[in-house]
């Protein structure tokens, strides 16, 4: 078998592997979960001051995310049963939401959301946004830039319920670990 056909057999090995490790079992549980709480929570119908306070705090909060913005901010920002997914992880609560944030922040030397728009539809929010992130393990020195959006729901009190992303962790993330970030520019430039 020619070179080629090795690789083939290698990237082949290694996407099942990792389909495998993503799935966890959950067979679109993440998905369900999300349209369930869409259904269950229809968040709050915010107007004035009030909602303009609550996207100001939304956008402040992930605008420039530290150790000392995250412990200090979260709990006011998110409510107590906040559902987040964003597209790695799908956290339930504002203490679990706390602590997933502090171990992304520990893996980062700096990350920063710039907002640029916003749109709402009913009850719900869409915040589109450019991440700069500078990891302190993978692209060293770079600063990795992607794209998103982020569906969001408040409750009456103004504190997000609701946080879903919507952006390409391959791009964002996966294509700068080693070994793993060179299959993934393989099979984008096959594809």
């Amino acid at each position: 078998m020619n070179k080629l056909g090795w690789m083939g057999i290698c990237v082949g090995g290694v996407l099942i592997w990792l389909v495998g490790c993503a799935s966890k079992g959950t067979s679109g549980r993440e998905a369900q979960d999300y349209l369930d709480f869409l259904k269950d929570r229809p968040g709050a119908d915010l107007r004035g001051a009030e909602e303009a306070a609550a996207i100001a705090a939304f956008e402040d909060y992930l605008s420039h995310l530290s150790q000392e913005s995250v412990r200090a901010k979260t709990r006011t920002v998110y409510a107590p049963d906040v559902f987040l997914n964003d597209t790695l992880k799908t956290v339930h609560g504002s203490a679990a939401l706390e602590e997933y944030f502090l171990g992304t922040v520990s893996n980062t030397e700096t990350i920063d959301v710039n907002f640029t728009d916003m749109v709402r539809s009913g009850n719900d929010y869409y915040f589109r946004w450019i991440m700069d992130v500078k990891f302190k393990k993978f692209a060293k020195g770079q600063s990795v830039r992607t794209i998103g959006m982020t569906h969001v729901r408040f409750n009456s009190a103004g504190q997000v319920i609701l946080h879903q992303d919507y952006w390409d962790s391959t791009q964002g993330l996966f294509e700068y670990v080693p070994v793993l970030g060179g299959v993934i520019r393989l099979l984008k430039a096959r594809l």
